[in-house]
């Protein structure tokens, strides 16, 4: 389909499209001259970090401003109390309201490198959903709200039946998420004139239920996209490595492990992760995907250098950039590096042992225990890990500054 709107245009252009609801209807809305639509995506804060998993839907929100509309980021302070089981295979563990508190204040701060907070047509705001969900009476919102459900519709949904045809136990406060979801869209549909929801692919079902209680209560046209749920060229659940998630916190994870997450990025996976999570110009991503052999480097070093400058700031991603290049560009190239001959693979504990970066296999296991050890520039969390060895060096390193080669015979 060849859209007319700036906003469903970036969207396609950039790969962030997946499913909308009335795509034709929601480009002229946003082509109309002068109109700023309001659409919004939800967080729960779980954790008191946001991670790399969340970078799709805080992307789609800055596409949104960057086509002239405005971003609602919805914090779900009231959701949070429940739980989304929406492809989980057990019931989360309830957060306490001061938990849920302290992570919503740290999470904040995120979204302010991505996003421009104001009070402009097509500024940002940030809200929270326990504003309205903490007032509900129960009585008065199963008459108002549950008339508009019915439970076999909300049992066919995949994220519910999923749970049960694996025979795990759902919740019924867990069942009632998608209606409170639902809720959120058509409250902030009356607040701030939101039309569009944003989401993961996984949200579909939610977001039509939102879409839906919209129009049944309020006569609204409203809207929801979504986004492809993103995994990496060999099938990996993006944003998940040997160390855990990919924290957006600096304080969770550092910058240069941040950085380097980037830089470590697949070659097949160079050009589609540039359109998705950076403002690089399409021609100029065009160029560094043909790139190939060493050349792609080229390529995951600006991918890298991008993502970690909107996410940690450009002083943060020069430095990172500049400790790799003195770590591991100069490094393996140098003679000096200590080097350890492998045909094929080789368990963790074994090469920091071989390249003498450990005085022995204890040694080993407890630089790994204590987080010190690293294989191409990812910490190394389990002392079971197998590295693979092929036509490039790989680097094993043992704190800071102790740093060794893995080759081909």
């Amino acid at each position: 389909m060849t859209y007319r709107s700036d906003l469903l245009r970036l969207l396609d252009e950039r790969g962030h499209l997946h499913q909308v609801t009335d795509a034709t209807a929601l480009d002229a809305l946003a082509a109309e001259p002068g109109r700023s639509i309001p659409g919004y995506g939800g967080f729960d804060p779980t954790a008191p970090s946001l991670h790399v998993g969340n970078l799709m839907l805080i992307m789609l929100l800055r596409r949104l401003q960057q086509a002239g509309h405005k971003p609602i980021v919805l914090m779900g302070g009231g959701t949070a109390k429940v739980g989304d089981p929406s492809f989980k295979d057990e019931a989360r563990q309830l957060l306490a309201e001061e938990t849920i508190a302290a992570n919503i204040s740290s999470i904040k701060r995120i979204f302010e490198r991505f996003l421009r907070f104001g009070d402009g047509p097509s500024d940002a705001v940030l809200v929270d959903n326990a504003d309205w969900l903490d007032r509900l009476a129960y009585v008065p919102f199963l008459r108002e709200v549950g008339q508009h459900f019915t439970i076999s519709r909300m049992l066919s949904f995949d994220s519910v039946r999923t749970r049960l045809d694996r025979e795990q136990s759902l919740t019924f406060l867990e069942f009632n998420y998608m209606i409170m979801q639902a809720y959120d869209f058509r409250e902030l549909s009356r607040r701030f004139g939101c039309r569009v929801q944003m989401g993961g692919s996984d949200q579909w079902g939610n977001i039509v239920n939102g879409v839906e209680l919209g129009r049944r209560m309020d006569g609204a046209e409203l809207f929801g996209v979504t986004c492809p749920l993103l995994t990496t060229a060999d099938g990996a659940k993006m944003g998940k490595t040997v160390s855990g998630a990919v924290w957006l916190h600096e304080d969770q994870l550092s910058d240069y492990d941040y950085w380097q997450f980037w830089r470590n990025t697949a070659d097949a996976d160079v050009g589609r992760f540039l359109r998705l999570f950076t403002d690089l110009p399409l021609d100029e991503i065009a160029r560094l995907e043909a790139l190939r052999g060493r050349e792609i480097n080229e390529a995951k070093q600006r991918l890298a250098d991008a993502t970690t400058a909107l996410c940690r700031g450009r002083a943060a991603a020069e430095a990172a950039a500049a400790t790799a290049r003195a770590t591991f560009a100069e490094g393996a190239a140098g003679e000096t590096l200590p080097t350890l001959a492998v045909s094929g693979m080789i368990g963790v504990v074994d090469a920091l042992v071989g390249l003498g970066l450990a005085a022995s296999k204890g040694e080993a296991r407890r630089l790994i225990a204590g987080g010190g050890a690293r294989v191409a520039g990812e910490k190394v969390a389990d002392e079971a890990l197998v590295v693979e060895v092929g036509a490039e060096p790989v680097m094993v390193s043992a704190g800071k500054k102790k740093h060794g080669r893995l080759v081909r015979p």
